[in-house]
């Protein structure tokens, strides 16, 4: 099948490992679902610390259920990118560890108060069940099958966050102080995940014609805000002036895009800054510390699957 041909079928779920697809809409849309499956890794990998941290044993049981559903996530996806047959999952996760491998703005930048963590759960978390509803149209059907599973754990961790979030902001007028800095500090990024504008958007285009998106990077930024900006305000946040939000009169909202700071973001994008380092060193260092576990066990497998004895025929 060639890319013309793979264009005028594209549709919902159309396209599974059995079909001849052209070179290029695998090697697009492994790097759509490695980007994705890193940024289920690191995003488990920067609320892990609160399994810990988090002020009560029920917070605590809910920080390291959600960290579960997100390392499984990141499984799933990178199985459903080793499909194409473009890369392994063994070689998507060595290039996330040496710092080659892409993944959402959000994840480089470090989480340190639990005032911060909403900004993840809540927000974050349901910006990307705003892009993942669209994903469970993807014309990459184990893409699209994953995402039915996704969707519905990420709805559950948009309600553990939501919780949190009210609970800070009927809290102390300290707490309520800290949760509203650090919802000025993350905003920006907030409405910078869905990635760059769509005159800027590299590969924006061709993943749309294959039906590989379905929403645009602008399209998903103002459902999200025409969604978002009433919950944060009803919960007593203050929308920072900057970057301004332009109310177009009918209910809908839409960033002025030139505020953000866009040489921050692609700096972020490739991994270039100080944050971005920290995150992959660290989750890098914490993988080779239990490299040994992985060895034993694979050894032990090695040496039971040489001493199973073959059925008789």
């Amino acid at each position: 099948m060639d890319v013309n041909e793979l264009k005028k079928r594209a549709g919902p779920r159309e396209f599974s490992p059995k079909d001849d697809l052209p070179e290029e809409y695998r090697e697009a849309a492994t790097r759509m679902l490695e980007f994705h499956a890193n940024s289920e890794i690191m995003g488990a990998w920067l609320e892990r610390p609160f399994i810990r941290k988090a002020p009560s044993l029920e917070r605590k049981m809910a920080f390291s259920a959600k960290t579960q559903d997100e390392i499984g996530h990141g499984q799933m996806l990178y199985r459903a990118a080793e499909a194409l047959g473009v890369k392994t999952r063994e070689e998507m996760l060595d290039d996330l560890a040496e710092g080659n491998g892409k993944f959402l703005n959000c994840f480089h930048y470090p989480m340190d108060s639990f005032a911060e963590t909403p900004m993840i759960a809540f927000f974050v978390d349901g910006a990307a069940m705003r892009r993942q509803a669209t994903l469970q149209r993807s014309s990459w059907e184990p893409y699209a099958h994953a995402m039915d599973k996704i969707c519905f754990e990420e709805g559950m961790h948009v309600k553990h966050g939501e919780s949190i979030l009210r609970e800070l902001m009927n809290g102390s007028r300290k707490e309520q102080r800290m949760v509203q800095e650090a919802f000025e500090e993350w905003w920006p990024r907030i409405l910078q995940f869905f990635g760059p504008t769509d005159d800027q958007s590299t590969h924006h285009d061709f993943a749309d014609e294959v039906g590989l998106k379905t929403s645009s990077n602008d399209e998903l930024r103002n459902s999200f805000l025409n969604r978002y900006m009433q919950k944060a305000e009803n919960y007593g946040l203050e929308i920072p002036e900057y970057p301004r939000i332009r109310n177009n009169g009918d209910g809908t909202y839409e960033v002025v895009e030139d505020d953000l700071d866009w040489d921050e973001f692609f700096t972020v994008s490739k991994n270039e800054y100080h944050g971005s380092i920290e995150q992959i060193d660290s989750r890098a260092e914490a993988q080779e510390a239990v490299e040994w576990v992985r060895n034993m066990m694979n050894s032990q497998k090695t040496t039971d699957t040489a001493t199973t004895p073959m059925a008789a025929d």
